[in-house]
């Protein structure tokens, strides 16, 4: 079994070329230059995220257990020390941008609730003669 390649941020930032393009995600760097013409939302999305984390940018889209599955294929080594690693699965990865963002519960159904108690209170307290 080979050993596995450590890249630094400044070696990724040269393998940013349509035919040495390697990406860094969750930790891990892969060589995606043989798949750039079969990546639906085309190579200037994948060129646009060269020499840096581009993390955040595959789990806004929300890609698929399928999608991470072919992205194992290109996996060349890791990132630079200190870079997290991140879910392995689709599912995963929305119950981390979940947590992320709050734990996805929301309280914005109060304001209207809020309004429609401050009506009638209005209403109730405006009606009554002093």
């Amino acid at each position: 079994m080979s050993e596995v390649m450590q890249f630094s941020f400044d070696e990724l930032k040269q393998l940013n070329g349509k035919k040495n393009l390697h990406l860094l995600i969750h930790g891990k760097v892969y060589a995606i230059a043989k798949f750039m013409d079969e990546h639906p939302g085309g190579d200037e999305v994948l060129l646009g995220e060269a020499g840096r984390d581009a993390t955040e940018a595959f789990e806004d889209v929300g890609h698929s257990d399928e999608a991470r599955e072919i992205l194992e294929k290109y996996f060349v080594g890791n990132g630079p020390e200190g870079v997290p690693t991140g879910p392995t699965s689709a599912k995963a990865a929305k119950a981390a941008g979940q947590a992320k963002e709050g734990g996805g519960q929301s309280f914005t159904y109060l304001y209207p609730l809020a309004g429609l108690v401050a009506y009638m209170a209005w209403k109730y307290y405006g009606s009554k003669e002093v």
